[in-house]
């Protein structure tokens, strides 16, 4: 069994993207490989979830109105 790892940020914390996001195929409302991000795009988090297979902390952010984006601890830094 894997260690979960303890999340480095908390829900309610504003973030920025580090790098452009891409749909990986796991956000159903657009097609695969669809721009969801922009590096630098500001949003929040508005829940804190784990990978269940590696334990890794899932970071669910809005960035804007009704778009949220399934975010890696390296793909997002707090402002």
């Amino acid at each position: 069994m894997i260690d979960q790892r303890v999340p480095k940020y908390r829900w309610g914390q504003r973030v920025q993207a580090l790098q452009d996001l891409y749909n990986d195929g796991s956000y159903p409302k657009a097609p695969p490989h669809t721009l969801l991000a922009c590096a630098g795009d500001m949003g929040e988090i508005v829940q804190v979830g784990t990978h269940v297979e590696t334990s890794t902390p899932i970071y669910v952010v809005e960035f804007a109105a009704d778009h949220v984006v399934g975010c890696l601890e390296e793909e997002i830094q707090p402002i």
